[in-house]
């Protein structure tokens, strides 16, 4: 009877001296895991996973976009070169002229010039595509463009992935965009 008294009073002693995981700290493990989970499942979800993947494998589709103008400031034509830098082929879709100032933002889809259609345009590995911008025909469709400062050119694969832009200035300002 001793015996077994003793026995269970050490057990009991011994059980206070283990050290045991905290509460709060299980609910921050179960967080992380529960956070890290939703983000592998929505990064699938809206395909960039596959991205991540590419580019761990090497394959990387990287474009170099240059925009030159011909004159400093009110320039009428804008020189549009696109160079296929990456390791794969580019598949490029039409590229969106933005004409912006600090409210204001107009976008023109660019298809080609002389009622020629280029785009959507395969760029293999080191090709580059040249493309002469008239701004007068844009001045000519909306007058207020003219007073705008920026301009922009997005350079988007036929899949949607953003690969790059370029931005001038296309008048003095007080501000630099």
């Amino acid at each position: 009877m001793i015996l077994s008294g003793l026995l269970v009073l050490s057990l009991s002693t011994r059980a206070e001296n283990e050290i045991g995981p905290e509460g709060y700290k299980l609910f921050w493990f179960a967080g992380f895991i529960l956070v890290l989970f939703l983000i592998i499942v929505f990064n699938v979800r809206s395909g960039k996973i596959p991205h991540l993947f590419r580019q761990l494998t090497g394959k990387r589709k990287r474009v170099s976009v240059d925009l030159k103008k011909d004159r400093l400031y009110y320039p009428d034509f804008l020189e549009l070169t696109i160079r296929n830098t990456g390791n794969t082929d580019v598949d490029i879709d039409k590229p969106v002229l933005i004409f912006s100032s600090i409210w204001l933002k107009r976008k023109f889809v660019i298809k080609g010039t002389g009622n020629y259609h280029f785009y959507p345009l395969y760029l293999n590995k080191g090709q580059s595509h040249t493309l002469a911008i008239d701004l007068n025909r844009f001045y000519r469709h909306d007058k207020t463009l003219k007073r705008l400062p920026g301009a922009k050119v997005v350079v988007n694969e036929v899949g949607g992935e953003k690969l790059g832009s370029c931005k001038v200035l296309l008048r003095k300002t007080l501000i630099g965009f």
